[in-house]
């Protein structure tokens, strides 16, 4: 899945590139193509089913992150870290579109502000909003899970 939209973004870009007129960064002319990509198979996606397309990003076919954390070595932080990132992407996952996409492209690909607002075609308070959003649904969504396993 990952791998058919990052060909379909490099042929976007390789038939495009000619068509960029330089009003912005290239990187962040690639990186909306991306989400545009992105955005548009999700959508597809959810008219078949209410699924979300960044946990297919950022899991692998077993469901275990790609996104490992550096771990001690006992095997019992090890299963709790894997755990945590777990409920993190699952959170992450039930955010709304516009949502995921600004927290993912703020703290996964660590993006400035004003270049997630380039990218996604906002202001850069629209993106500070969207941001502080998905920080208080996922602080809400974790803490429910959290206080479930006490």
């Amino acid at each position: 899945m990952a791998e058919d939209l990052t060909q379909d973004v490099f042929v976007t870009v390789f038939k495009s590139v000619l068509s960029f007129n330089e009003q912005s960064s290239l990187s962040t002319w690639i990186y909306r193509i991306t989400v545009n990509k992105c955005l548009d198979h999700l959508r597809a996606r959810n008219r078949q089913k209410r699924a979300g397309i960044f946990s297919s990003l950022f899991q692998k076919d077993n469901g275990e992150p790609v996104h490992d954390h550096p771990t001690f070595e006992h095997p019992g932080v090890q299963l709790e870290r894997r755990e945590n990132a777990r409920y993190l992407f699952a959170a992450i996952d039930t955010l709304p579109d516009t949502q995921k996409t600004v927290f993912v492209l703020a703290h996964v690909e660590e993006l400035p502000q004003k270049d997630i607002a380039e990218i996604m075609n906002l202001s850069v308070k629209a993106v500070e909003s969207l941001l502080q959003r998905a920080k208080i649904n996922l602080r809400k969504k974790l803490s429910d899970i959290y206080t479930k396993e006490k």
